[in-house]
């Protein structure tokens, strides 16, 4: 038994291992050409302090920019519906657009993720999420508008159309999730990681929680006559509509949220870089700009195969937590209820249940973040293998969906809880918990002036994975 637990026992640093890291109560250095003097004295207000003082209005901005951070992402997932019924006479697309959307997303993705992370040392991680916001805003203000004007396109064009949104909307997130991550770990607090990933969980649950909600209320019944000339297209644009209109209102708040949080990151960076009260009060009369050149001329910049060597088992589990992950958009999309809409009525449509069952998953998903704070869990963060371990055994869930009515072809287990709570929430528990974990246990296996890296550094091996389960999903595709 002794020898199974020291298996899981984080092992003191040497060329391969690894071990968590107690910054000091005191530095100092000095800024490249200047002659400021950083001293940090422990009385929990100094930024460089291991422990700032915890603000919950900063954890519910953080969890704001979770949110857009993948509401995009969800939104395009939970539109499966609408979108086939934009495709529905192309059968190749039809069957292959769901594989196609999250191959196009998690692969800009990772590329933006790639560039963004070996530019450390000049990056304006503000900057990049207010752009990302922008560039959200401006995608879902199209899609609006798409769904009232060029219906009669034919589906090669609008899938180009569409595409082309997938990929912007993935630059944005490659941006939100680079600067997000790098920002939070600048404020030492790892309970700001975890309220964007935390955030990550809610956009996974209200945007198909609204696509149910706009098509029970904005789609005509099959039993409810239409005008000449209608077709499903335009029966569901109404839907539609509402739906891609909350993405662009959430952009909007989040980006009026965010200017607080950016001027209290501009007195934390003022704090560190100053020795003195007077000079502090100086600083922080300049401008932004002054501020955030102060502090990308004392950063440091850390390469990726030291932060390998450092986050390796944490860096290979939040990997292979998201590429099985990816998995579920394609079963869910094809997987209809046991149930006849005709005597069950209208939740239990394709239009209605298919984005029902993104919401279980993702209601795991959620209550997975949300559990991981929990102190037993944050002890299980400080065992790197045990976590590694746990990504391998989620590969368990994936023959469960085999089990279920795929393509209302019948199911082996005719039950649609057996779909909802047996396999979709508990899936989606394992990864909220096991992505949270991970991206917050970094923080404690690096050095202080690490963090920033090593968050850019974990988000760049989620958005892998997420890459890695997209390219696989093209396997399950014709299922």
């Amino acid at each position: 038994m002794d020898r199974i637990k020291s298996a899981f026992t984080p092992k003191g640093p040497d060329r391969d291992e690894y071990s968590p890291l107690n910054d000091d109560d005191n530095h100092s250095g000095t800024i490249a050409g200047s002659s400021y003097e950083v001293e940090v004295e422990d009385d929990g207000s100094d930024s460089s302090s291991p422990q700032q003082p915890f603000s919950w209005i900063e954890y519910l901005i953080f969890s704001l920019i979770g949110v857009a951070m993948l509401w995009a992402w969800n939104m395009f997932l939970a539109a499966a519906p609408y979108f086939q019924t934009r495709l529905h006479t192309d059968p190749w697309l039809s069957q292959n657009a769901q594989s196609a959307i999250i191959a196009v997303s998690t692969s800009t993705n990772l590329l933006a993720m790639l560039l963004l992370t070996n530019r450390q040392a000049g990056a304006s991680y503000p900057y990049r999420i207010n752009s990302a916001l922008y560039l959200n805003a401006a995608v879902f203000s199209l899609l609006t508008i798409s769904t009232s004007v060029f219906l009669d396109a034919s589906p090669r064009v609008y899938f180009a159309f569409l595409l082309a949104m997938v990929a912007t909307t993935a630059w944005a997130a490659g941006l939100m999730q680079n600067g997000a991550f790098t920002f939070a770990a600048s404020f030492g607090r790892t309970e700001y990681t975890q309220a964007i990933m935390a955030g990550q969980g809610v956009a996974g649950i209200l945007p198909p929680l609204t696509q149910v909600v706009s098509f029970l209320a904005f789609t005509p019944s099959p039993d409810t006559s239409v005008k000449d000339g209608d077709d499903e297209t335009k029966k569901s644009s109404g839907a539609a509509m509402v739906y891609f209109l909350t993405a662009v209102l959430i952009s909007g708040i989040t980006l009026a949220a965010f200017i607080p949080l950016v001027t209290r990151h501009n007195r934390l960076v003022a704090r560190r870089l100053l020795k003195q009260q007077e000079e502090e009060e100086e600083l922080l009369a300049q401008s932004t700009n002054s501020v955030e050149e102060l502090e990308r001329a004392t950063r440091k910049v850390v390469s990726m195969t030291e932060l390998f060597r450092k986050l390796k088992w944490l860096a290979i589990s939040v990997f292979m937590c998201f590429a099985v992950a990816m998995f579920f958009p394609v079963f869910t999309g094809k997987i209809l209820s046991v149930r006849s809409p005709a005597t069950s009525g209208r939740l239990f449509e394709p239009g209605a249940f298919i984005p029902l069952g993104f919401f279980f998953w993702n209601l795991g998903d959620l209550t997975g973040r949300m559990g991981s704070v929990h102190p037993l869990f944050a002890k299980l963060r400080k065992q790197p293998k045990l976590l590694f371990m746990v990504s391998l055994a989620r590969f368990g869930f994936l023959p469960l969906y085999l089990l279920c009515n795929i393509r209302g072809e019948g199911a082996l287990v005719g039950s649609d809880l057996f779909y909802l709570i047996g396999v979709q929430f508990p899936f989606g528990l394992t990864t909220g918990w096991l992505g949270s974990s991970t991206m917050m246990g970094a923080g404690e296996w690096v050095g202080q002036e690490e963090r920033e890296a090593a968050g850019g550094f974990m988000g760049m091996c989620l958005v892998g994975g997420l890459t890695a389960g997209s390219l696989l999903s093209f396997g399950v595709a014709g299922i």
